[in-house]
């Protein structure tokens, strides 16, 4: 690995320790509870688990657990860091992250827009195989957005630190 990509990735470590560091008992709260909810929602529309709401035509692979448990652990976090602080910066990329993981876990033959485009022989042979890159963009996209927030919040922090410094306002 490159120098130059081994420095980036420290960075973003550190800026995401940073941003975590800022969350309040009731940021990990609500990130926990959306993290929980991301799990229930993605796995009860993709069957996942059983339901008496859907059923899946084709079995629940590993990498489809895995991209449902980090997908939705990362909408926590990401939630969770509103309640830290407010900006509207990453709001899309959630919901585009959120998408694409319930596309990459979701039974290929379920998905009524894929079986229209491709048919049931085409989403297995076609739409199947690129599940697992949707998934990896997914979490490659909610995983930046996460990034994006902690940078954010770094940025409140400092703004409200000079904002407070220059007023004498330690509640800021």
């Amino acid at each position: 690995m490159p120098r130059q990509w081994r420095e980036t990735i420290r960075k973003n470590i550190e800026t995401l320790a940073g941003g975590f560091g800022m969350y309040t008992l009731k940021g990990w709260a609500v990130t926990a509870l959306t993290a929980t909810i991301g799990l229930a929602v993605i796995g009860l529309a993709t069957a996942i688990y059983e339901n008496p709401l859907f059923v899946r035509m084709t079995p629940v692979r590993a990498q489809d657990y895995g991209i449902w448990i980090v997908s939705s652990v990362l909408m926590g976090l990401i939630v969770g860091s509103y309640f830290v602080a407010r900006s509207t910066r990453s709001d899309e990329k959630i919901l585009s992250g959120g998408l694409l993981s319930v596309l990459a876990v979701g039974c290929p033959t379920c998905n009524k827009l894929v079986v229209l485009l491709l048919g049931t022989t085409g989403a297995l042979t076609f739409f199947a195989p690129l599940q697992l890159y949707i998934g990896i963009a997914s979490v490659l996209l909610l995983g930046w957005t996460l990034v994006l927030r902690a940078k954010a919040l770094a940025d409140t922090c400092t703004v409200n630190h000079v904002a407070s410094m220059a007023t004498g306002d330690e509640s800021l």
